[in-house]
């Protein structure tokens, strides 16, 4: 198991790599106590059976720069191989503004392939390469050195089973003309606006049981300071308040230190100091906010007139569509959608791109009157009207 820990060595091993059709890439890293994930060591492998063909990369080196990973990176010549790419790559767009393309995400192949719904990576190992994979380090501190062989061996296994997946996967989107469908799931992986984080748009991901504008005013001011705060001080968003905590303030309208001090859940550390003043800013600016700058939650679904017959019907024929092509029924359509459609919404996810192709036509067509559903068997068939 070679580490790599200089970067002539490392650009060595990128060049070699660049007379290969493709390369298999994974990260180890922690964000358990900072905002941003700290990247702790790369792996990597390139076809062929020798020992040469795969190494560990030690970004912790003090002299190793890692522009010929990034050189790789951006040469189109070479397929970048990862599984569950998102994390991987949110640390290069973040730390060097570096996408690799092109891109291919085994879990994305998977799920187009028939292995079900977010599929793992050791369950790949277990039905393609036919490998036990030995997961007794997946909770290590990649931060810490030296390395262990248990470690060392687990981090590169990570690599090595991926190009027997990979070649795997690739054959059969070839054999079913379902290449262009992964590249459309791609692109999303593919795009800096997947890894940038808006401190003003934050709100959105906290969950809340009403919808009154004031309310989601300010806490859309509590999101926006807790985001920015931690981006700063590259903490983990918990560290600052959680959504708990973030919630009930904006119930409670705290308006001074005291006020703070009887939170519930509320950190000791946010009590005080710039968290405390950040609070009490937020909750400030929201209430003062004229109505016309409130947020407006998108409240269309919720006054969806759904066809409750219909929504079953289009449940049958996803999955009875979803059954004959083995892809997963959730990676084309969850149930919001079907009701969606079901209520007379066109604009939703299920019928555009390949989705539209692999079930939206027939959706619609449904809808329309112009297809029926009949049993045969065990099986669900369509019949044209």
């Amino acid at each position: 198991m070679k580490t790599l820990t200089t970067t002539e060595d490392l650009a060595a091993f990128c060049e070699a790599a660049r007379a290969h059709d493709y390369v298999t890439v994974d990260t180890e890293f922690l964000r358990e106590r900072t905002y941003y994930s700290r990247l702790c060591l790369i792996q990597m492998a390139m076809p062929g059976t020798g020992d040469d063909t795969a190494v560990l990369v030690d970004p912790l080196a003090g002299d190793l720069d890692l522009a010929p990973l990034y050189a790789l990176f951006r040469d189109t010549s070479v397929v970048k191989v990862f599984h569950a790419a998102r994390q991987d790559i949110e640390i290069f767009q973040t730390s060097a503004g570096v996408i690799p393309e092109p891109l291919f995400d085994t879990q994305v192949a998977a799920m187009v392939c028939g292995f079900g719904e977010q599929v793992g990576y050791e369950t790949l190992v277990k039905k393609i390469a036919k490998q036990p994979l030995d997961k007794s380090s997946r909770f290590t501190d990649w931060s810490r050195r030296p390395l262990t062989d248990a470690q060392k061996s687990y981090a590169l296994a990570d690599v090595t089973h991926l190009r027997q997946i990979y070649e795997f996967l690739a054959t059969e989107l070839e054999k079913t003309g379902r290449a262009a469908w992964v590249e459309e799931e791609l692109a999303i992986l593919t795009d800096p606006e997947t890894y940038i984080t808006r401190p003003e748009d934050a709100w959105k991901r906290v969950k809340t049981r009403t919808n009154s504008p004031r309310f989601l005013g300010i806490v859309r001011e509590l999101a926006r300071f807790r985001e920015d705060y931690a981006q700063s001080n590259d903490v983990p968003r918990s560290r600052v308040f959680k959504d708990d905590a973030l919630v009930e303030l904006a119930s409670t309208k705290p308006q001074t230190m005291n006020d703070l001090g009887r939170s519930r859940l509320l950190l000791r550390e946010a009590r005080k100091g710039a968290i405390a003043e950040g609070i009490l800013a937020a909750v400030k600016t929201g209430q003062e906010m004229p109505a016309e700058e409130l947020p407006k939650p998108d409240t269309t679904r919720d006054k969806l007139q759904v066809n409750p017959a219909l929504a079953d019907l289009l449940r049958v024929l996803l999955k009875a569509k979803t059954e004959a092509m083995g892809v997963a029924p959730k990676l084309i359509a969850p149930a919001s959608d079907l009701d969606a459609i079901a209520a007379g919404m066109r604009d939703v996810a299920a019928l555009r791109g390949w989705r539209r192709e692999a079930f939206g036509e027939d959706a619609l067509r449904l809808c329309e009157g112009q297809i029926a559903l009949t049993a045969k068997g065990k099986t669900v068939e369509v019949v044209a009207l």
